[in-house]
């Protein structure tokens, strides 16, 4: 009784481990199914099927009258039928197997002594490179990607980045050259700008950059890329003061004109020019600097676009109407020489047009988003841009020196407080000044959001400071560093001057042409008409700069005594 009930103990054991071994099995077959191996895979097709691998060790496991090695002869036929199978390979390990799926088998048409086809294995090719991550992000695309923004698309964008405050110093800038001059110098600025930005997409293609600050490190180093992003930082922040400037300018008045405010409400504490930038600083523009995402003003930028294009279409109506009405007098067609103020403008002038063309930090992003992108798509993309940039700007410094002529101010909204001679005049004064401080009002946080990257990646290490707290911070900072620079600046001339003189030559023609020069010596990129070309952009660029430096330096002296 003793052995018989030690016997069935043994059976109800041996059942309980069949169970168990029959449950571990199941899981197993889940696992694999999880992980692919179904009833389609290969283990299936290479006549192996899952179950067997998993009831033949229960059965064993089952049946008290096996023999005790039945387990293992049983675990070793599954080894040698897993290492016959074509496509599958069995490394044990203790008491389980792996199977590794082998995709470089090949076959032999004559059978070996056991009946089975013959296989060897071909090593992998070592010398193929995958250069395609294994995780792409978001903001990254495959080359030839069927996503992204078309050729139309591009040259919204580019002209958007191109068309802002510079415009407004154009006029100005042609009272200075005069007619002729100063449309030669709008075409050929905007060609020689072209030219910079086509070398600088053909070398970062080739370099393989995403930005303006990797394509400097790429070919100039390091501490190149730091003096670059720090040109980014002053030119944007710059552009933010003269905007400031001009708000104030047109809303509150300026020495010699008469503010929108004034003409409204009569005198009050809104003439006071320091207080009004202030105040719209701190409602309007700091809500819409404090978003976090760029997406966020995306609307505010295609009603920027609308409101910068009604400014230019009122100018060319007005002074299309004066002109056929015969109320323009004769303008001069080239530079005044009869004052040392006049010849000192002149030494400035084309550092002021400069900043009308300085877009070449946003090209690469817009060539990323760029569909289909390549770099001829981009060149065709830029030229479509500086031709449309060439006829609005000249639209714009005609008509506002036709209009106003030598009294033409550096901000020529600020002569839009006069009577202008035609009907409704009062009211075309209104949507002209109004309607581009509003432009200025929504294009601001673009540009403050391009400049607080910038400065993140100098500090941080990172486009976005972690943590909210810390971006309203550097937000905070910024916007009271740019205040303070509209007060103490007296009008945007003196603004673009500077930036024109440094960042925007820097930025617009001496980086470029210094990485086109530098990474054509690793091999032939450049013809030799292009390699001179490039040499004597560089060259005037760093003339142009040096005279504007030491111009600045002079009127500032001269004014000061």
């Amino acid at each position: 009784m003793q052995s018989g009930r030690g016997g069935e103990g043994m059976q109800k054991c041996s059942v309980l481990d069949g169970i168990s071994l029959w449950w571990c099995g199941l899981m197993s077959m889940a696992c694999a199914s999880a992980v692919g191996l179904d009833s389609a895979s290969p283990v299936v097709r290479s006549g192996i099927p899952k179950s067997k691998l998993f009831f033949s060790r229960f059965a064993s496991a089952t049946n008290p009258k096996a023999n005790p090695g039945s387990f293992d002869q049983s675990h070793s036929a599954i080894v040698l039928k897993l290492k016959m199978s074509r496509n599958y390979t069995a490394l044990p390990t203790s008491s389980s197997i792996e199977l590794q799926y082998l995709s470089n088998v090949i076959e032999d048409d004559i059978p070996n002594e056991n009946g089975m086809p013959n296989t060897r294995f071909e090593e992998d090719d070592v010398g193929e490179v995958d250069d395609l991550p294994l995780i792409v992000d978001g903001d990254e695309r495959m080359p030839g990607c069927d996503t992204g923004s078309g050729i139309p698309g591009a040259v919204f964008n580019l002209a958007t980045s191109i068309v802002g405050a510079g415009i407004m110093a154009l006029p100005a800038a042609m009272k200075v050259l005069g007619l002729v001059l100063g449309f030669f110098a709008i075409v050929v600025m905007g060609i020689l700008s072209e030219i910079s930005i086509e070398l600088l997409v053909r070398f970062s293609v080739l370099s393989k950059s995403s930005s303006y600050g990797e394509v400097v490190q790429s070919s100039l180093g390091f501490p190149m890329r730091i003096l670059s992003e720090i040109c980014i930082i002053v030119n944007n922040a710059g552009v933010l003061v003269v905007y400031l400037i001009i708000i104030g300018d047109v809303m509150s008045g300026s020495p010699d004109h008469i503010g929108v405010f004034h003409q409204l409400l009569g005198d009050g504490m809104w003439d006071l020019r320091k207080l009004v930038i202030l105040v719209i600083l701190f409602l309007f523009l700091a809500p819409l600097c404090a978003l976090e995402k760029i997406d966020s003003l995306s609307l505010t930028s295609a009603a920027s676009v609308a409101l910068a294009v009604v400014f230019v279409v009122v100018c060319c109506v007005i002074a299309f109407v004066k002109l056929v009405q015969g109320k323009i007098s004769r303008r001069r067609i080239g530079p005044d020489f009869t004052s040392k103020e006049a010849i000192l403008d002149l030494l400035v002038v084309i550092p002021i047009m400069t900043n009308a063309y300085v877009c070449h930090f946003n090209v690469q992003p817009i060539y990323n988003e760029l569909k289909g992108r390549s770099p001829g798509k981009m060149d065709r993309v830029g030229r479509i841009t500086t031709t449309l940039c060439v006829v609005i700007y000249f639209a714009t410094a005609v008509s506002g020196y036709l209009l106003f002529g030598d009294d033409t101010e550096s901000d020529v909204l600020t002569n839009f407080d006069e009577d202008l001679g035609i009907r409704f005049s009062s009211m075309l004064n209104y949507v002209v000044r109004i309607g581009y401080v509003l432009h200025l009002v929504l294009v601001f946080p673009v540009i403050h959001f391009s400049l607080r990257q910038t400065v993140s990646v100098l500090l941080f290490k990172d486009k976005f400071p972690l943590g909210r707290s810390k971006t309203l911070a550097l937000t905070g900072v910024l916007l009271g560093i740019i205040y303070l620079g509209s007060t103490m600046i007296p009008n945007i001339w003196v603004a673009f001057k500077f930036t024109g003189a440094t960042t925007g030559l820097s930025l617009g023609f001496i980086f470029p042409c210094l990485i086109a020069l530098k990474l054509d010596k690793l091999g032939e990129n450049l013809t030799k008409g292009e390699r001179v070309l490039s040499w004597m952009m560089l060259s005037w660029a760093v003339l142009v700069s040096i005279i504007g430096v030491v111009g600045n330096i002079y009127s500032l002296t001269s004014s000061s005594s």
